[in-house]
């Protein structure tokens, strides 16, 4: 399978398409970072990542794509901005008919560390390794995007599974209070 991973940013929107399987070695495809001037119109800012972003899905062809989930920070600016550039995101993969899934960095850090509360330099150093890279991936947008995509591969199966089975739980019991017809009647 093949993923790209996007950690958004209105000034450094990382991204990061690998592919790989659960249980298996994951293989680094592509990594960049998208750049946008601070000083620039918010729209055109938006305009330089929704665009970046429609030309890497067109280019690597990704099965899925990794956003992460924007959390409550203090700096309301920040979220704004980080919000809006997951939105971009989220808008070029679904219009390249591309489900998306959204993770919060603490499910990522998890899965690629093995802790919710790993810092960024223990993430770089564990993507370098899960990639078998011969450096980090600079600057960190770059290695949290890597992150994204390899969070994905490892758990969309079972998250996949999870959602399946709590789908039939849902569903009500054929039989309650239901008479089959015979064919005919």
């Amino acid at each position: 399978m093949r993923v790209l991973g996007v950690d958004p940013g209105l000034t450094r929107c990382g991204v990061g398409v690998v592919d790989g399987a659960p249980g298996r070695r994951c293989g680094l495809v592509h990594v960049d970072v998208i750049r946008t001037p601070a000083d620039a119109e918010l729209g055109d800012r938006l305009v330089a990542i929704a665009d970046g972003l429609a030309a890497a899905i067109a280019v690597h062809r990704p099965e899925a794509v990794a956003v992460e989930r924007v959390f409550s920070q203090h700096n309301v600016r920040t979220v704004m901005g980080t919000a809006q550039a997951a939105a971009m995101a989220i808008v070029a993969a679904t219009r390249a008919g591309i489900p998306v899934a959204l993770h919060t960095p603490s499910e990522v850090k998890a899965a690629v560390t093995g802790s919710g509360t790993a810092d960024k330099a223990q993430v770089g150093l564990m993507v370098t390794r899960i990639l078998g890279l011969t450096g980090t991936p600079k600057p960190a947008d770059a290695a949290d995007a890597l992150a994204l995509a390899i969070c994905h591969l490892w758990r969309a199966p079972a998250q996949a599974r999870l959602a399946e089975a709590l789908a039939r739980s849902a569903s009500p019991a054929r039989g309650a209070g239901h008479r089959d017809r015979a064919v005919g009647e």
